[in-house]
C-alpha cells in the first residue's frame, strides 16, 4: 500500500515515536519542525514493503549521537548531504529508504529526503524501538562476513561541520560515523548500510511507522494511560527526581536516574533507558519498553530529566514492541553492560538469539 504523509500523521508520529524511544531517539520540538518542513517542500510517502521487489535496494537514514550533547546540529541540509555522499558510492540505485528506528526525530527519518527526492519511505524500521548502538539498528549485518557497508554522515554547526562517507567493515565504519559525531558538536545525519529490500524485510521491523503513528494518535486521546494501555504496559513508578548524572562517552549519553521514593527507584541509560531497578529487584531491562513522562504528562528525554522533578515510568514488555531480530543478539549488549557495570542481558534474550 502507498500513502501520502498527511498533517495529521505528524503529530500521531512523533509524540509515538517519543514513546518508542525509550528516553531517546530525539526530542518531540525537533521532530514536529523536520515533519512539518517535509511536508511544506514535497509530498514525503509511505509505502508498505510488498510495494518493493525483493531484489530492489533500500538504505536506512539515521541520527547518530548523544542527545545531551552540548552544541549539536543537524539541519535538513545535512540529512540530504548524507544521503547524496551515500548515493555516488552505490553500484545501483536507491529504490527507497527506511529509518533506523522509533523516536521523536527518528521515526520521521526519511521523510524530508523522500519529500526532497522522490524517494519512498517504506513503512519499515532497522527496529520499531529506539537503541544506542548503530549496531543493533544494522539489522544483523555485523555477522555478515562478506558484507561492505557504505555510509555517509554530515552535521554540525559551521564551526564544527564535518562530512563524509567511509566504505569498509560494519563496525570499523560505524565507529568512525560515531567519533565524527562527537568532533560535529554532538550529532550528525547519516545514511548509510544499503540493503536489498527482502533482506530489510526479514531482518528489521516492518510495519514499524504505523505501529508509531497508531500508539501516537492513543495517546494524544488518551494520554500516558492510553499508550500504555495500547503497548499492554503500565505505569511502574511515579515519583521526585533525586539524583541524575549523565556524561558523554564514546558518544553516548551514559548515567542514572534515582528517585526520592520507598522503592530506591533507579534506571540506567545509555541514551535510552537500559533497566529499571525497584526495591533493589530488577523490574524491566532493555528491550523492554522503559519510558519517562514530566508531570503534565508529555515524553521527556533521558537528556531532559532534571534534580527535583516529578516524573512517571511507563513500562511494557518487549514481546509487545515490533523488534528487530538484532534485539535477541547477546553480543551487542556486551558493550553496553560495561558502559553501565550492570548485565542486563537476561538467559532468555542469549536462548533466543542462539
Amino acid at each position: 500500500m502507498k500513502r501520502q504523509l498527511t498533517p495529521e500523521d505528524i503529530r500521531a508520529a512523533v509524540y509515538g515515536g517519543a514513546i518508542l524511544g525509550g528516553g531517546g531517539g530525539g526530542f518531540v520540538e525537533r521532530g514536529l519542525r523536520t515533519a512539518e518542513l517535509a511536508l511544506q517542500v514535497g509530498a514525503p510517502e509511505l509505502w508498505t514493503a510488498d510495494e518493493f521487489g525483493h531484489d530492489e535496494l533500500t538504505a536506512t537514514v539515521a541520527l547518530v549521537g548523544a542527545p545531551a550533547a552540548p552544541d549539536p546540529l543537524v539541519l535538513p541540509t545535512h540529512l540530504l548531504r548524507a544521503l547524496e555522499l551515500l548515493r555516488r558510492d552505490l553500484p545501483r540505485p536507491l529504490a527507497a529508504i527506511h529509518t533506523n528506528e522509533n523516536g521523536a526525530e527518528t521515526t520521521i527519518n526519511g521523510w524530508f529526503h523522500s519529500a526532497m527526492t522522490g524517494l519512498p519511505v517504506i513503512d519499515l524500521a532497522c527496529n520499531g524501538r529506539a537503541h544506542p548502538s548503530s549496531q543493533m539498528g544494522a539489522m544483523g549485518l555485523h555477522r555478515e562476513d562478506d558484507y561492505r557497508t557504505h555510509q555517509g554522515y554530515a552535521g554540525g554547526k559551521p564551526h564544527t561541520y564535518v562530512e563524509g562517507a567511509v566504505s569498509g567493515h560494519l563496525t570499523n565504519t560505524s565507529n568512525v560515523v560515531r567519533r565524527a559525531s562527537v568532533e560535529s558538536g554532538g550529532w550528525v545525519g547519516v545514511a548509510r548500510n544499503p540493503v536489498e529490500i527482502g533482506y530489510a524485510v526479514r531482518n528489521g521491523a516492518p510495519g514499524a511507522i504505523s505501529f508509531a503513528i497508531e500508539l501516537g494518535h492513543r495517546f494524544l486521546a488518551d494520554g500516558p494511560a492510553g499508550a500504555a494501555e495500547h503497548l499492554g504496559g503500565g505505569t511502574a513508578v511515579s515519583g521526585t527526581v533525586r539524583e541524575y548524572r549523565c556524561e558523554q562517552r564514546e558518544g553516548l549519553d551514559v548515567g542514572v536516574v534515582v528517585l526520592d521514593d520507598a522503592a530506591g527507584t533507579t534506571l540506567r541509560f545509555v541514551n535510552e533507558y537500559m533497566t529499571l531497578d525497584l526495591d533493589g529487584e530488577r523490574r524491566a531491562s532493555f528491550p523492554d519498553l522503559i519510558t519517562t513522562f514530566d508531570e503534565a504528562g508529555q515524553p521527556l528525554a533521558s537528556a531532559d530529566v532534571t534534580v527535583g522533578a516529578r516524573i512517571s515510568v511507563l513500562v511494557a514488555p518487549a514481546a509487545n514492541l515490533q523488534l528487530s531480530p538484532t534485539m535477541y543478539m547477546p553480543e551487542l549488549y556486551t558493550q553496553l553492560e560495561e558502559m553501565l557495570g550492570v548485565e542486563f542481558a537476561p538467559a532468555e534474550k542469549v536462548l533466543a538469539g542462539a
